[in-house]
C-alpha cells in the first residue's frame, strides 16, 4: 500500500490481501478515520493488479461495534437545538453519502472479497459485511443491526445489500428490532456460508478459500462478479445479453486457451498471475 492508515492494517501473500480494522476506536469502532480511509484504500486496492481476493477482518476480540458514536458526533450532531436548518442538512445527507462510498467501493470492487467475522459485528460492520461477496464467521461472533436503538435507519448499504443476500423478512426483523444474532441464527438464513469453531479455524479456512479463488484466472472470477452484480433487479434476458457480451471477450483471452491446452494436456493450467487493465 502506497499511503498510511490509522485504521486499517495490510497484508499480502500469493495474491491475497487481508486488510484488519484497527481501530482506533474500542472494538475497531469507525471513527472518523475510518470513514475518511475505506474510500482511499478501496481505489488502491482496486488498482493493485496482483492483487486477485480481499479479506476483510478485525483485529483483536472483535470484528466491529460499529459507528463509534462518540467521536463522531462532531461531523454527525450538527444540530444544536431541536431544529436544522436546511444547510446542515444538506451538509449532513453530504457527510452520509461520502460514509457509503467506502462500503460501495467494496460491492463494486472487481476484486472478490471475503469478510470474516469473529466477535461482535454491530451497525457498521454488518452494513459493511454485506457489501463483502462472501462472509464467514467463527461460533462466538455476534451480529445487531443496532440503529433501530439509536433513534436511526440503518443508512451506509445495509438496507440495500441485505435483502439480497437474506431475504425482505429476515432483514426487516433485524432492522426493525436491533436485536442480538448468533452464528447459529446468520447461518440459518445465509447471511453467513460457514461458521468454523474458533477465530484462528475462521482465518485459517478464509485465507485457504481465498487461495482456491486466486488460483482460478482474475478475468473469470472478476467477470461472474461483474455479471452477478449486473443482473441484480435486471430480468433473466438482460442478464443472458451482458454475460455473452463479457463472455465473447473473454473467449479470447491468454488464460483461456491456456486452460484448453492444459486440459488437453492433462495437466493444471498455468494463469497469468497479474490482473490485467481492463478486468
Amino acid at each position: 500500500m502506497n499511503q498510511t492508515y490509522q485504521s486499517l492494517a495490510f497484508e499480502q501473500t500469493d495474491g491475497i490481501l487481508t486488510v484488519s480494522l484497527t481501530g482506533p476506536g474500542k472494538g475497531n469502532a469507525m471513527g472518523p478515520e475510518f470513514w475518511d480511509e475505506l474510500p482511499q484504500a478501496m481505489d488502491e486496492i482496486n488498482g493493485m493488479h496482483d492483487v486477485r481476493c480481499v479479506v476483510f477482518r478485525g483485529g483483536g476480540d472483535h470484528f466491529s461495534y460499529g459507528l463509534d458514536l462518540q467521536r463522531m458526533m462532531p461531523r454527525l450532531g450538527t444540530m444544536t437545538s431541536g431544529t436544522m436548518v436546511a444547510h446542515q442538512r444538506i451538509e449532513l445527507m453530504a457527510e452520509i453519502r461520502r460514509m457509503q462510498s467506502g462500503f460501495q467501493k467494496m460491492y463494486q470492487s472487481p476484486k472478490p472479497i471475503i469478510a470474516a467475522i469473529h466477535g461482535w459485528c454491530i451497525g457498521g460492520g454488518v452494513n459493511m459485511i454485506a457489501a463483502a461477496d462472501i462472509r464467514l464467521c467463527s461460533r462466538d461472533a455476534k451480529f445487531s443491526l443496532r440503529e433501530a436503538k439509536l433513534a436511526i435507519t440503518p443508512d451506509i448499504g445495509g438496507l440495500q445489500f441485505l435483502p439480497n443476500i437474506i431475504g425482505q423478512g429476515y432483514t426487516r426483523e433485524m432492522a426493525f428490532t436491533g436485536a442480538d444474532y448468533d452464528a447459529a441464527f446468520a447461518e440459518r438464513i445465509g447471511l453467513v456460508n460457514h461458521v468454523y469453531q474458533t477465530p484462528d479455524d475462521l482465518f485459517a479456512e478464509a485465507q485457504a478459500l481465498a487461495q482456491k479463488i486466486a488460483e482460478n484466472p482474475a478475468g473469470a472470477v472478476q467477470g461472474a462478479k461483474q455479471v452477478l452484480n449486473y443482473s441484480f433487479n435486471k430480468s433473466i434476458e438482460d442478464g443472458l445479453q451482458y454475460v455473452a457480451l463479457w463472455n465473447s471477450s473473454q473467449l479470447q483471452s491468454d488464460d483461456f486457451s491456456e486452460a484448453m491446452q492444459a486440459t488437453l494436456d492433462k495437466r493444471k493450467a498455468e494463469f497469468n498471475k497479474k490482473i490485467e487493465r481492463g478486468y
